[in-house]
């Protein structure tokens, strides 16, 4: 979508730079009323647009059926655990490649059944997303429907049996124009009544705009709020993230949290968690599992050939150093990382380092977010947070 609108924004740029031109070249305002434009011209343009929107249609369809994109297009049922990668098995080329001939053949199969789709089944198969993303184009059908009608019905009429164009060419004689033209405003003299018309559409047309939108909005709003009500509880709804604590002399952040949480909300109020910075933490963790994975790499080839150990270097990758059994020595490795990560771990969380701690919380909550706070809250991101810091400001005499 982002692709096409910056195209066609590149095509009204060109056309305006080339009516700009002629103007200057060509003697201003009457050479632009001169070589207005025709029905080629119009023809030419739709074509433009009609073909670049195919073209990006075709170009989704089809990206959507490589494997290496699968993803990005079925995150939804990843979550749920109901497909699997197809780049985790098949040749090296299968895994980018989606070389099954038959698919390419119906790749626009999709769009017949996701229209006929009800809206819930939509919901539950692809998401709200998906449901209010097919919603806006019918939206977009809804408002624009009725206007080219009234349109057609009033406004061509109106500036067509207009004789502007007659009267100016009284004055200049090298005035040429057709019937094309006369289907524009520029029919309709200065001052003529008939502008009224006009006038009065922009505001039916402006009216009935809002009005489909107050009514779309109203009706995603109630999805979105009956979406969230249905779902099945999660830790999110039981938590509230609280940001910016601010130092006490007297407490900890920890204790600042609780002491606070205790008075003001003490019939919701749980547990709390300060975030710790586990950067390097979380470095030990990503080499940790590398070196499980090379354990179990060696101890799979050892169970293939059990005559001989395998072994490895202790250098960088492997490529130089003293030779040693690889298994012994990924469990020794292993063992050492084991012990500084529990460490690092009592040092960040349990002495509670103050270059370690952050001004940022965890508060769980005894109920669940019910659906009035979701239609007060969530809608707007972060809006719970917002809030707690601000009472924390007022509780804290505005520090």
């Amino acid at each position: 979508m982002v692709i096409t609108t910056g195209f066609n924004l590149f095509i009204a740029f060109f056309f305006l730079l080339r009516s700009i031109n002629l103007l200057r070249k060509k003697g201003g305002v009457w050479s632009w009323i001169k070589n207005m434009a025709s029905l080629s011209d119009i023809a030419v343009s739709a074509a433009i647009n009609c073909l670049s929107a195919v073209l990006f249609l075709v170009a989704f369809a089809i990206l959507r059926l490589q494997p290496i994109n699968d993803r990005v297009y079925f995150p939804k049922w990843y979550l749920k655990g109901i497909r699997d990668s197809p780049t985790s098995s098949g040749t090296y080329v299968k895994k980018f490649v989606n070389l099954d001939v038959k698919m390419y053949l119906k790749f626009l199969n999709w769009m017949p059944a996701a229209l006929r789709m009800p809206e819930p089944e939509l919901i539950e198969h692809a998401g709200l997303d998906s449901a209010v993303y097919v919603r806006i184009y019918l939206l977009g059908l809804k408002i624009f429907c009725p206007i080219t009608l009234l349109a057609f019905g009033v406004l061509v009429p109106v500036n067509y049996t207009g004789e502007n164009f007659e009267e100016m060419r009284v004055n200049r004689q090298d005035l040429t124009y057709n019937d094309i033209d006369k289907l524009s405003i520029s029919n309709v003299a200065p001052g003529s009544r008939r502008l009224y018309a006009h006038i009065v559409m922009a505001y039916v047309f402006t009216l009935w705009t809002c009005y489909a939108l107050y009514n779309e909005y109203r009706i995603v709003t109630k999805m979105r709020l009956h979406f969230l009500a249905a779902e099945r509880r999660r830790p999110d709804q039981f938590t509230v993230l609280v940001r910016n604590v601010p130092p006490d002399d007297d407490e900890s952040i920890s204790e600042h949290v609780e002491h606070f949480f205790c008075v003001n909300h003490p019939d919701h109020y749980l547990s709390h968690q300060v975030v710790y910075n586990a950067n390097a933490l979380a470095d030990m963790v990503i080499m940790k599992k590398t070196l499980q994975n090379w354990l179990t790499y060696y101890t799979n080839k050892f169970e293939r050939n059990p005559n001989k150990r395998p072994t490895t270097k202790t250098g960088f990758l492997g490529l130089w150093g003293k030779h040693v059994d690889a298994i012994d020595f990924y469990t020794q490795q292993i063992e050492a990382l084991s012990k500084e990560l529990h460490l690092h771990m009592y040092t960040c969380c349990r002495l509670h380092s103050p270059k370690k701690l952050s001004t940022t919380a965890y508060c769980c909550r005894r109920i669940p977010i019910t659906i009035k706070h979701v239609g007060e809250k969530q809608m707007t991101s972060n809006l719970p947070s917002l809030i707690i810091t601000s009472d924390f400001t007022t509780a804290t005499g505005g520090q």
